[in-house]
């Protein structure tokens, strides 16, 4: 009974194996045509970096006022 048991389960889980490959690889194929989804947080943390650049290049350094002479008396 072993015997008949091993001769039918083992060729059966070999080709599940395959079959499960296979399905796995036309799955990675059929995404990598697909364009890449951008989540809206992504959209959002993108927006902000942007926008906290144009503020750092639009900023500008304060200059430090000459001391008066009548502080120094």
């Amino acid at each position: 009974m072993y015997k008949i048991f091993m001769l039918i389960a083992i060729p059966a889980l070999i080709i599940g194996w395959i079959a499960y490959a296979y399905w796995m690889r036309k799955i990675c194929e059929e995404e990598k045509q697909q364009p890449k989804q951008i989540s809206q947080r992504l959209k959002q943390t993108r927006s902000e970096v942007t926008d906290y650049a144009q503020k750092l290049k639009d900023f500008k350094k304060p200059t430090r006022k000459p001391p008066d002479q009548d502080d120094q008396a």
